[in-house]
């Protein structure tokens, strides 16, 4: 077999993510090569995700070089892959999840605790952090801030806020756990879909002997169960990445457990729900998820935020 080429993009958390699925390979005797691809969300750094639009921004141009075979699978944050793919692709793995947490990450070693009122503000790009913050800590200021995790912390440093609300993921995956400040409860920072696990997706071209080679090789089969509930979950509300929709599913013994839901954009309304069922079930738990959120309002709620994203 040839070396499996993998797409990734060029930042250091991408291709931490890319060697972690190769290592994964080489553990099976499979060779690799790395190719990076720019891609719009990287080129755009200047204004927010939610408004260069949300589905396939770090995505399109590695589905490109997935389609034209210049690539055999291409490497993602699983967080930033769109709830629909485009016709013809499909995500064949997904890797063992991370802590899924949110934290406050800080140069500054005294920095207020979020229920303390004193005066904060925290650097982040994400619709769904912003709205949990002003839902449950509104005193909490926020600064749009976008580009890599080295751009970001050096932006932090330079004054542009108190501190960066991040995933525990990237953070420890980069080395940077002597700045976390604040490890945030699962219970209001329910994460985005996806959040701490690594997405592998390909064209329906590649070989089929290929793609079991490397389903074998990296797909954590209790991972991709949770993967697929809440997935299915985006996917019945037909959010991107700039929806903030939030959503997990973790496994207590045999059952699986999936809670989440959606926020308005000012944090003054949170709809919120949880199911659990079997692994045959997951799925469907996600649609569940979905179909109870939305009656609860959701269906107005995603046509006022669809709207104030493209205002």
């Amino acid at each position: 077999m040839k070396p499996i080429r993998i797409g990734t993009r060029g930042s250091k958390l991408a291709l931490y993510q890319a060697h972690h699925v190769a290592d994964l390979l080489h553990k099976r005797n499979l060779a690799t090569e790395i190719v990076i691809i720019e891609t719009k969300g990287d080129q755009v750094l200047d204004v927010a995700i939610s408004k260069i639009g949300s589905k396939g921004v770090f995505t399109e141009e590695l589905e490109n070089q997935l389609a034209e075979r210049k690539v055999d699978i291409a490497v993602h944050s699983a967080k930033d892959l769109p709830s629909r793919l485009p016709e013809g692709f499909e995500i064949i793995a997904f890797t063992e999840r991370e802590k899924a947490n949110d934290v406050i990450l800080s140069h500054k070693k005294e920095l207020p605790d979020l229920d303390s009122k004193k005066p904060l503000l925290l650097g982040t790009s994400s619709t769904r952090r912003i709205a949990t913050l002003r839902y449950y800590y509104p005193h909490v200021r926020t600064t749009d801030i976008r580009g890599n995790l080295q751009t970001r912390i050096a932006k932090m440093e330079n004054g542009v806020c108190d501190g960066l609300l991040l995933a525990y993921a990237g953070v420890h995956r980069m080395g940077y756990d002597e700045l976390i400040r604040s490890d945030l409860p699962l219970d209001q920072f329910i994460p985005a879909v996806g959040q701490g696990c690594i997405g592998v997706e390909a064209h329906q071209s590649l070989a089929p002997n290929t793609k079991a080679a490397i389903y074998e090789a990296v797909n954590h089969i209790a991972t991709a169960f949770c993967l697929q509930a809440e997935r299915s979950f985006l996917r019945v509300l037909e959010g991107g990445c700039s929806i903030p929709a939030f959503a997990l599913a973790v496994w207590e013994g045999p059952t699986l457990h999936i809670k989440g839901g959606l926020l308005q954009l000012e944090g003054k309304e949170r709809l919120y729900d949880s199911f659990q069922g079997s692994e045959k079930e997951a799925v469907s738990l996600g649609i569940q998820l979905a179909e109870s959120i939305l009656a609860k309002g959701g269906d107005k709620l995603l046509k006022e935020i669809k709207q104030q994203l493209h205002e």
